[in-house]
C-alpha cells in the first residue's frame, strides 16, 4: 500500500510511503536508504499468523527512508518505508544469469512420497507375484487396471499397512503389507463413475484388517452418497488376529457388513471372486446383486483352519465350496474361465444394471428363425436360449445361474438398446415345470429387476408348478408363494410372451401374477392354454365318461376329448374371450417387445424397493 508523502513541487520528486499490508512483526528488511531496485523486489518481510508476507515494490523505485526494524511489532497500514518513483533505466542491470540448465534437486519430502508409491507397485514383490503368476491368477493392481478405464482411477488410503506397529518395524510393514492389502477407490467404467474395492490376496492372504476395515467402510459410505456402482473383488480369509494395535476384543462393532448389504437395491454391486474367498470375504461377496466367479475359486463361509477348529474334520481348502458345487447350487451367477475374462462380464452387468441406454443393436438372429423355432410336436423339447439370444441385441446377453433353478433361464440383455430382464420356462427340465429353485431363481431375479429398474420380459411355456408329495416335502407351497408375493410389489413393467404351454398357476407366476398384470401380454400362434395340464384336465374333468368307455373305444375317447380342450385353448380363442392381449406372427417378438416396452416405460418408477434377497 502506498500513498504520496507530499504534492509535487517544481522540480522536486513525490515521495510514498508502504505500509504495511497486515499486522504482524517485522522479520527482514531486505533493501537500505538510497537503494533503487526493481519493480516486484520484496523491501520488507513480515510475519502475521505463522506465515511470512512479503511488502513488495510494484514499480522500479528508490527508497528514500526505512520507518522499521527487524523485530518491530506493526499494525496493518502502518508506514514501513518511503520511497520515491525512479526511470527503469536508472534500475542497475540484473546479473547475467548462468546459460547451464539449473536441475532442482528432488525435495526430501517428495522422494519420501516416490519411495512409498514404488513400494505399492507390483515390481516391489516379485515373490509373491510369481505366486500368482503360478497360480494363472492377475495380481490386484492388475485386476484394477484391467477393469477401470485408463488414468481414471484415483486410490483411496494407499499408504495403509496392518495395525501391527507394536510387533513389527514400520519399514516392514510398509514392504510386507502394503495398502494394508486391500485396494479401494473410484473410477470410471466405460466412463461410467464406479468404485471398487479389491482384496490383495499377496498380502496375508487377503485377510481384513484393522485399517483395511477403515478403507472399505470410507468407500461404501461414498457409495451410498454419491449413488456409485460397486466392484467387489474377493479374494482371502476373514479377521485377521495378528492386528494388534487397537483397543477392541472381538470387532464384532466393524460395520463393513452392514454397510455394503446397505447398498442392496440402492446401487448395482458385482462381486468376483477368484482364488480361496472364506469367511469375511465370502460374507461381502454373499452381499452383492451378482457373482461373478472365475474357474478355480472356492467358495465358505469358514476356510479349513475354521472347519478343523469346529471339530468338522480337515479339508483342503479347494475343497471347500469348489464351483462344482457354487454353480448348481445357486450361489454364483456368472462362471468365467480365468480372471482376463472378468472384466468384460463386470463392464457388462454394470452397464445392464446401470439401465446404461444404448442405440439400438442388431438382433442376435434372424427374426424369421423364430417362426420354426419350436417344433411341430406340441410334446418336443427345445432350448429357449436360442429364442432369447436372436431377440436380444446381438452381443448384450448375460445369462445368471446357468446351473441353478433349471426350470426357468434368466439373464440380462438389451433389447432395441434398453436394458432389460429376460426369464424363459426351460421345457427341457420336468417339461418347465416350476419347482422349489426354479421359484427362487425367479423370485429374486424379479427383485434384481426391479431394483435397477430393469423391465421384465418372460417367454413362457409351462406345465405350472412341480406337484407331487416329493416336491411338497422341499416347501413348495411357500416356494411359489414367493413368486406371487415378488410379482405384486414390481414397479417395473412386464411384457410376457406365451411360447407354447400356458397352464394354470405356473403361467400365472411367469406373467407376474395373472394374464392381465403384464403391461401386455401375447402369444405364439401355437400356443395353447388352460387352467392345468389339458392331458390331465380331461382326465380328471371326465374321469366318469372314461371309466364308463368300453376299454377298446377308452383310448380313442380320450383323444377326442383332448383335441377339443386343445383347440378350446389355443391362443386365437384365447385371445378372442380377451384373456391374453394379442397373438403375433413369431417373427414380429423383438418389434411387439420393443413398441410395448417404449410405452411402459416412459413414466417413471415409484421409488426403491429395500433391498434384494441375498439368495
Amino acid at each position: 500500500m502506498t500513498s504520496p508523502d507530499r504534492a509535487r513541487g517544481a522540480g522536486s520528486v513525490p515521495v510514498h510511503v508502504l505500509s504495511a499490508p497486515v499486522s504482524g512483526v517485522v522479520i527482514g528488511v531486505e533493501v537500505t536508504a538510497g537503494e533503487v531496485v526493481a519493480p516486484e523486489a520484496v523491501l520488507v518481510l513480515l510475519e502475521s499468523m505463522k506465515m511470512e508476507v512479503p511488502a513488495a515494490a510494484a514499480d522500479a523505485l528508490r527508497v528514500v527512508a526505512i520507518d522499521v526494524a527487524v523485530g518491530d511489532m506493526v499494525e496493518e497500514g502502518q508506514p514501513l518505508l518511503r520511497w520515491e518513483a525512479v526511470r527503469a533505466e536508472e534500475v542497475p542491470p540484473a546479473p547475467v544469469a548462468d546459460a547451464t540448465p539449473r536441475i532442482e534437486p528432488v525435495r526430501a519430502n517428495l522422494a519420501a512420497l516416490h519411495a512409498r508409491r514404488a513400494l505399492l507397485a507390483d515390481e516391489a514383490r516379485p515373490k509373491a507375484v510369481e505366486s500368482r503368476r503360478r497360480l494363472g491368477l492377475r495380481t490386484a493392481r492388475e485386476n484394477v487396471a484391467a477393469l477401470l478405464d485408463p488414468g481414471s482411477f484415483t486410490e483411496y488410503g494407499a499408504h495403509a499397512v496392518a495395525a501391527q506397529r507394536s510387533r513389527r518395524s514400520l519399514d516392514d510393514l510398509q514392504r510386507a503389507t502394503p495398502a494394508d492389502g486391500l485396494i479401494t477407490g473410484t473410477g470410471t467404467v466405460d466412463g461410467r463413475p464406479v468404485a471398487v474395492m479389491v482384496y490383495d490376496y499377496m498380502v496375508l492372504a487377503g485377510t481384513q484388517g484393522v485399517y483395511n476395515h477403515r478403507k472399505s467402510d470410507r468407500l461404501l459410505e461414498l457409495c451410498l452418497r454419491h449413488r456409485l456402482p460397486l466392484v467387489l473383488y474377493a479374494e482371502g480369509g476373514g479377521g485377521r488376529p495378528g492386528d494388534v494395535d487397537w483397543p477392541g476384543v472381538a470387532g464384532l462393532d466393524c460395520t463393513t457388513f452392514g454397510r455394503l448389504a446397505a447398498l442392496s437395491g440402492q446401487v448395482p454391486t458385482i462381486g468376483v471372486v477368484a482364488g480361496r474367498c472364506f469367511a469375511g470375504n465370502a460374507a461381502l461377496l454373499g452381499c452383492c446383486d451378482v457373482i461373478v466367479a472365475i474357474e478355480g475359486a472356492s467358495i465358505g463361509l469358514g476356510g479349513p483352519a475354521m472347519i478343523e477348529g469346529g471339530g468338522l474334520g480337515r479339508v483342503e481348502a479347494d475343497d471347500v465350496g469348489p464351483l462344482s458345487v457354487m454353480g448348481p447350487n445357486g450361489v454364483v451367477d456368472v462362471r468365467v474361465p480365468d480372471d482376463a475374462a472378468a472384466p468384460s462380464v463386470v463392464r457388462g452387468l454394470l452397464g445392464l444394471l446401470g439401465g446404461v441406454e444404448r442405440a439400438a443393436g442388431e438382433p442376435g438372429g434372424d427374426p424369421d428363425s423364430l417362426r420354426t423355432a419350436l417344433p411341430e410336436n406340441r410334446n418336443a423339447l427345445y432350448d429357449p436360449r436360442r429364442i432369447v439370444s436372436t431377440v436380444a441385441d446381438a452381443g448384450t446377453l448375460i445369462e445368471l445361474r446357468p446351473e441353478f433353478g433349471l426350470g426357468v433361464v434368466t439373464s440380462l440383455a438389451r433389447i432395441g438398446g434398453r436394458a432389460v430382464a429376460i426369464a424363459a420356462s426351460q421345457p427341457r427340465h420336468l417339461g418347465g415345470a416350476l419347482d422349489r429353485d426354479a421359484c427362487d431363481k425367479l423370485a429374486r431375479f424379479m427383485q434384481l429387476a426391479d431394483a435397477h429398474g430393469l423391465p421384465l420380459v418372460t417367454f413362457v411355456d409351462t406345465p405350472g408348478f412341480m406337484v407331487g408329495p416329493a416336491s411338497e416335502k422341499t416347501a413348495m407351497v411357500r416356494h411359489a408363494a414367493r413368486l406371487f408375493v415378488n410379482a405384486a410389489a414390481l414397479r417395473v413393467p412386464v411384457a410376457s410372451v406365451v411360447l407354447r404351454r400356458g397352464y394354470g398357476l405356473g403361467a400365472m407366476a411367469l406373467t407376474a401374477g395373472h394374464f392381465h398384470a403384464p403391461v401386455a401380454t401375447c402369444a405364439w400362434p401355437g400356443a395353447e392354454f388352460g387352467p392345468m395340464g389339458l392331458e390331465g384336465a380331461v382326465r380328471l374333468g371326465f374321469r366318469k365318461e372314461l371309466a364308463a368307455a368300453p376299454e377298446a373305444e377308452r383310448d380313442a375317447l380320450f383323444q377326442r376329448l383332448l383335441q377339443a380342450s386343445i383347440e378350446r385353448g389355443q391362443a386365437l380363442n384365447m385371445a378372442s374371450h380377451l384373456e391374453i392381449d394379442d397373438v403375433i406372427d413369431p417373427a414380429e417378438t423383438r418389434d411387439w417387445i420393443v413398441r410395448v416396452l417404449a410405452s411402459a416405460c416412459a413414466a417413471p418408477l415409484p421409488p426403491r424397493r429395500p433391498f434384494i434377497d441375498a439368495w
